[in-house]
C-alpha cells in the first residue's frame, strides 16, 4: 500500500481557539489512525545537516524553511491513494485547529 508523509503545522493559539469536542475528536481520530498503524510524533527542535561533497559535516540548529505557522509534528500512514490519505488527515488536531497537513507520496525506489 502506498506511504504517505504528512508534516502538520499549528500553533497554540489556533488550537486553542478550536471548541474542545472538535479537539477531541481529532486527538480521537489520531489515535485511529496510530492504532492502524500510522507513525506519528510532535516535532522536536531540528537541526540542519550539510556535508558538502562529502568533505565536512556542518550542522545549524534551527529550521531550513520557515513558515507563518511552526510544524507541530509528522506522520508516516498509508493509504490507498492520494485522495484517501488527504480524507485521513483532514480530521486530524493540525487541520481542524486552524492549520494545515501537507501530504507528500512517500516515492520509494
Amino acid at each position: 500500500m502506498p506511504k504517505f508523509v504528512t508534516i502538520g503545522y499549528g500553533d497554540r493559539a489556533g488550537y486553542d481557539r478550536t471548541a474542545a469536542d472538535v479537539r477531541d475528536a481529532a486527538h480521537a481520530h489520531d489515535a485511529e489512525l496510530r492504532a492502524r498503524g500510522a507513525l506519528m510524533g510532535i516535532a522536536g527542535a531540528p537541526v540542519q545537516v550539510r556535508n558538502a561533497n562529502a568533505a565536512h559535516v556542518e550542522k545549524r540548529s534551527g529550521p531550513f524553511m520557515s513558515s507563518s505557522l511552526p510544524v507541530a509534528g509528522f506522520a508516516v500512514i498509508e493509504a490507498a491513494d492520494l485522495a484517501e490519505a488527504i480524507e485521513m488527515v483532514s480530521r486530524t488536531p493540525c487541520a481542524v485547529a486552524y492549520g494545515v497537513v501537507e501530504v507528500w507520496p512517500l516515492e520509494t525506489p
